[in-house]
């Protein structure tokens, strides 16, 4: 009888919980909010007020979605990627808000739009660098990351009165091509794993950094 207990005892059981690579959904929210804050930089629509709700449950939910399923997957790369940017769109949709008077109209007066110069211009140096990191993802992700750096690159300049309609339309089409680019990501990512096989390729790592 003491064998037996002895045996259970000594019985070890490992279980280990499975997560879904998150990229899809990160991608795909990241894809529909650009979409949409782009139709307002191009001036296809007017307004931010639509584009909030998208800023807060697509660029910022979903994202941080997508990071926090990575951060399980010892993604250090996904988690930074989609947790920096879920919360850029938390920043931005507040912002918006102050903007359209939703906390009223003593903090929407006392706004100074050049203090989102210096916010993008942070993110312009966090973009940098995970672009140097996304070299080794794949080349659809580089190619996402690029047009974020001439995103912030644009919103900044444009913010701070350094020839404004150029860089307005640097970011404006920037931010669209990062839509159809992250629409095409996610769709790879999801058709991809689904058939087992590559059926959107997105282009190997370069291997500079990694052998």
């Amino acid at each position: 009888m003491s064998d037996k207990l002895n045996n259970v005892q000594n019985v070890s059981v490992s279980a280990s919980l499975v997560t879904a690579n998150p990229s899809a959904i990160g991608l795909f929210g990241l894809a529909m909010v650009t979409l949409v804050a782009s139709s307002q930089k191009l001036g296809w629509t007017e307004g931010t007020a639509l584009i909030i709700p998208w800023a807060l449950f697509l660029g910022a939910a979903a994202q941080l979605y997508a990071c926090l399923n990575d951060a399980k997957l010892n993604n250090v790369f996904g988690a930074t990627a989609f947790g920096g940017y879920a919360l850029f769109w938390f920043g931005v949709g507040m912002t918006w808000m102050i903007q359209n008077g939703v906390f009223g109209e003593k903090m929407m007066q006392s706004a100074d739009v050049k203090q989102l110069g210096f916010a993008f211009i942070g993110y312009l140096i966090f973009t940098l660098y995970m672009t140097i990191a996304s070299m080794e993802t794949n080349k659809v992700l580089f190619i996402i990351f690029v047009l974020i750096d001439l995103l912030f690159i644009g919103l900044a300049f444009s913010v701070f009165g350094i020839a404004p309609h150029f860089f307005h339309m640097l970011a404006a089409v920037s931010e669209l091509l990062i839509a159809l680019f992250s629409f095409y990501g996610s769709a790879a990512s999801v058709l991809n794993a689904h058939f087992g096989k590559t059926f959107l390729p997105v282009g190997n790592p370069f291997g500079i950094f990694k052998n």
